[in-house]
């Protein structure tokens, strides 16, 4: 009966101890991947049943195979919406981590590759929507992404205007986004 006695109060003790406290940004990168994690999981369950696209350069078929892993996803989906992936408190601090990479000399050089793109209707973005027809994908700025949390090869970011993307590249897919992510270039008076 003692040695009960002795874990009880080492437990009561141990529950009294001051908490290490939490780092708040790696708490927000962990539920991002947390949540990207559950989204490829969802993916590969789409996949699933689906014909293996093999190598080709027939746009019918790419389009074909990206259609119905699309309309797997969004069934699998249903509701989803912005926010869902990139949470206010994860897109916050995206925009902190963009706006930090955006400084200095960086800057100018991610501005000018930004700057190359045409311009955007950000109407077309939509969650679980296909990423719009016309809407270059523009590689996002290499010193951009160093900044950003890895994403699994299925995924990747795009900029679109000022909005940060989330994309499923194999199903052409908006998963999520962050309006007004990237800040507008402030130009000297």
């Amino acid at each position: 009966m003692m040695p009960r006695v002795c874990i009880l109060i080492i437990l009561a003790a141990a529950a009294g101890l001051p908490q290490k406290p939490v780092n708040p940004e790696a708490q927000l990168e962990t539920d991002f991947e947390q949540r990207v994690e559950a989204y490829v999981k969802l993916r590969n369950t789409a996949r699933e049943g689906l014909h293996k696209l093999k190598p080709t350069k027939s746009p019918a078929k790419i389009e074909y195979h990206e259609a119905g892993l699309a309309r797997r996803i969004r069934e699998l989906r249903r509701g989803a919406g912005q926010g869902d992936i990139f949470t206010p408190e994860i897109s916050a601090e995206f925009r902190k981590l963009i706006g930090i990479t955006m400084q200095g000399e960086k800057a100018a050089r991610i501005h000018k590759s930004l700057r190359r793109a045409e311009p955007v209707d950000l109407e077309a973005l939509r969650v679980d929507r296909r990423y719009p027809d016309g809407v270059p994908l523009q590689s996002t700025p290499p010193t951009l992404l160093l900044n950003l949390p890895k994403l699994p090869a299925a995924l990747e970011y795009r900029v679109v205007g000022h909005a940060l993307v989330l994309r499923d590249a194999e199903a052409n897919l908006i998963i999520d986004f962050i309006p007004h992510a990237i800040p507008a270039r402030k130009h000297a008076s």
